[in-house]
């Protein structure tokens, strides 16, 4: 059974997180692994409404919303020399990074 790394990133930004897909994939393809990805998964939305004024008119309301953007990435057959060159990777603050084998 071949073995494989599966990267999951999560951030607010999609700029920043297809910049540090990039990074990614580029490290694993020049160790010579073999990559799949980045591959985007759905957006997540949550919607917040706030009440501006909840004594005098309920009427008036605002909403935000938070965006999650989500890539995923599989790395086949990683080597040691892989593995190394992911852990020295300058990743941006604000993007989540889960590693599962």
């Amino acid at each position: 059974m071949p073995q494989r790394i599966r990267i999951k990133l999560e951030s607010f930004d999609h700029r920043i997180l297809d910049e540090s897909a990039r990074k990614i994939v580029d490290a694993a393809r020049r160790s010579g692994a073999r990559v799949s990805g980045p591959v985007p998964l759905p957006v997540h939305k949550r919607l917040f409404t706030v009440l501006t004024s909840p004594v005098i008119d309920k009427n008036a309301r605002e909403q935000f919303e938070i965006r999650t953007h989500k890539r995923l990435i599989d790395i086949y057959d990683p080597s040691q020399e892989v593995i190394n060159s992911l852990t020295e990777l300058k990743i941006p603050a604000g993007v989540t990074i889960e590693i599962k084998r």
